[in-house]
């Protein structure tokens, strides 16, 4: 993959070093049943996940908030590298197909993962088209919500 060097301008970048092998971290963003697991920060949560991690296919969720409104999410998986680097979007759907987003900002994510002594050094990185989206994005909570899902995924490797 060439190397993404993100954009202050642009982007929302979340790193942390946590104590789980990068395998675990790996098999967690990679499996629909561990995925809905630890996706949605509580109280929120996903109902489901369909993953198809060649380029091109299918990353969609459904995510439901406490008072039971649904969210579907459709995506679509850009580069998957084993134990390395998922990349996904949500301004395309399956097939490279470019879509309209009910969220007024659709943006790629990165998720880089690399081994750190016994854990894994996690980065996950939220492109955006501009600043405003990026603004939008992180007034959502980008920052709290990724960071309350990473400690979820945290808790799901522990326990495979």
């Amino acid at each position: 993959m060439t190397t993404y060097s993100a954009d202050p301008n642009l982007d929302l970048v979340l790193e942390r070093t946590v104590d789980v092998a990068p395998e675990l971290v790996w098999k967690a963003w990679t499996t629909p049943e561990l995925i809905v697991q630890w996706f949605t920060p509580k109280p929120w949560s996903t109902t489901s996940c369909e993953l198809d991690l060649r380029p091109g296919g299918k990353f969609n969720t459904v995510m439901r908030s406490p008072e039971g409104q649904e969210f579907p999410n459709v995506g679509c998986v850009l580069l998957a590298e084993e134990n390395s680097t998922l990349v996904f979007t949500s301004a395309l759907g399956p097939g490279f197909r470019p879509q309209v987003t009910e969220d007024g900002f659709p943006f790629t994510a990165v998720v880089h993962i690399e081994p750190a002594g016994t854990g894994t050094k996690y980065t996950a990185t939220a492109i955006h088209a501009d600043a405003s989206a990026k603004k939008a994005h992180a007034e959502m909570g980008f920052i709290e919500g990724w960071g309350a899902a990473l400690d979820q995924l945290v808790e799901v490797a522990k326990r495979l």
